[in-house]
């Protein structure tokens, strides 16, 4: 009896308040608050730290790479806990370039960073970060707005559809450049010095580490491998990047950039030899570093000059061991140096692989023919159409159409297709 009142009682009150919400021409459905304090909240929850987003495809928390165009080709971003590796440019002129974008991105959105090489002092590498480019422009128009906010409103209101004229306008506090996923930088200037100064970063560099009198132990990895993954492993644990040790301030990101690793300068031969005695030292340090990366809150891009080893064997297996692996292709000492079709280009971008995060097997990139070029200030990547390619760009979709429509002599069909064989010249359309 009981618990028949008590549905009566429910029931009753269900329908007393539907008849409300009916009288009343509103909804019955209210948006939940917030729990009160004293509860537990239950479900997992996204991790918020600034300078990252979830993945729409599969919900991974993704950081910038430091080049937007590059986030977009990679499926939105670096996915935390993944490896991208660069390969490096014959000239290795390009490559730096990318790796200094992914620090500076670092320090825009205050990440801690870890600089691991054994060529540069860490130290000067950070102080050759390109600048980030605020927008100068909405900053002026944004301080113009303060000053005239006693401007009527009926000067500055929009013409909006009626259903959102109600709706609570938001107040915008300013352009704040670091909110933002994703920025562009110019490599013209250098980062500010009070940048580099408030941020906190780790380097790691080799000649500093190991000294000439040091005893090599027999072991599978060569002593430069061996103190650079206790180097990163202390800096996860010690920071609480791994979360067994809560970190003390807010959560955040370590960002680990290793600069020509494989190279003699780390103590590697793969570089000199076919097969040489650490043929496998490499591969192995790469498999303990995706250990370290995939139980904490880090990503890691890695330089490597793969066009100096000379056992296509390790690099299959370096490909394998690696999430992202990008390739630079530039064209100085080439023949499509003084080839008409590149020229306003300085070298081609193969995406040779992108991750399939929690699945044995990689994904490979749909999009073909990219290219890179660098600008006084930016480095852009655009789509590269080559001549066997030219009906399929957009530019020629009305010309074909003409042509069809518009029957032209012979002699001017041969011209037009001769022309629309250069990509430089589609512009004339």
């Amino acid at each position: 009896m009981a618990a028949a009142a008590t549905c009566g009682s429910v029931a009753a009150s269900t329908g007393s308040a539907v008849a409300t919400a009916s009288k009343n021409n509103v909804t019955s459905f209210q948006r939940r608050g917030r729990r009160a304090s004293g509860t537990n909240d239950s479900g997992p929850r996204l991790v918020s730290i600034t300078g990252t987003r979830p993945s729409v495809r599969n919900g991974q928390l993704l950081v910038s790479t430091g080049l937007p165009a590059l986030d977009q080709l990679l499926g939105g971003g670096l996915a935390v806990g993944t490896v991208l590796l660069i390969e490096e440019d014959k000239y290795n002129i390009y490559s730096p370039l990318l790796f200094k974008y992914f620090l500076a991105e670092g320090i825009v959105n205050g990440h801690t960073l870890l600089v691991a090489s054994a060529k540069e002092d860490p130290a000067n590498i950070l102080q050759e970060l390109p600048a980030p480019l605020l927008d100068d422009k909405c900053k002026k128009e944004f301080d113009e707005d303060v000053y005239n906010h006693k401007t009527p409103e009926s000067n500055i209101k929009m013409k909006i559809a009626w259903r959102y004229q109600l709706l609570p306008k938001m107040e915008q506090i300013g352009p704040v450049s670091s909110s933002r996923f994703g920025h562009y930088y110019d490599a013209s200037k250098r980062m500010p010095q009070e940048l580099i100064e408030a941020s906190n970063w780790h380097g790691f560099f080799l000649p500093e580490k190991i000294s000439s009198t040091l005893k090599v132990e027999p072991c599978s990895l060569t002593p430069g491998y061996t103190k650079l993954l206790q180097f990163i492993q202390n800096i996860i644990y010690e920071e609480g990047f791994d979360g067994s040790n809560p970190q003390k301030k807010q959560r955040n990101i370590l960002r680990i950039g290793i600069q020509n690793l494989g190279s003699p300068l780390w103590g590697d031969d793969i570089c000199c030899a076919e097969n040489g005695g650490n043929s496998h030292s490499l591969t192995k340090f790469l498999y303990v570093l995706r250990g370290l990366l995939r139980t904490s809150l880090s990503a890691c891009i890695i330089t490597m000059p793969t066009h100096l080893i000379q056992n296509k064997a390790i690099i299959a297996r370096v490909t394998t061991l690696s999430d992202i692996v990008v390739g630079l292709e530039s064209f100085i000492g080439s023949e499509r140096e003084t080839n008409p079709l590149y020229k306003d280009y300085h070298g081609l971008i193969h995406i040779r692989q992108i991750p399939r995060l929690n699945n044995l097997i990689c994904d490979e990139s749909d999009v073909k023919d990219l290219a890179f070029k660098l600008k006084r200030k930016l480095f852009t990547i655009e789509m590269c159409w080559p001549p066997h390619y030219s009906w399929i760009h957009p530019a020629n979709y009305l010309l074909r159409a003409l042509i069809l429509l518009f029957p032209l002599p012979r002699t001017m069909q041969i011209k037009i297709t001769t022309i629309m064989s250069y990509p430089s010249n589609w512009c004339i359309f």
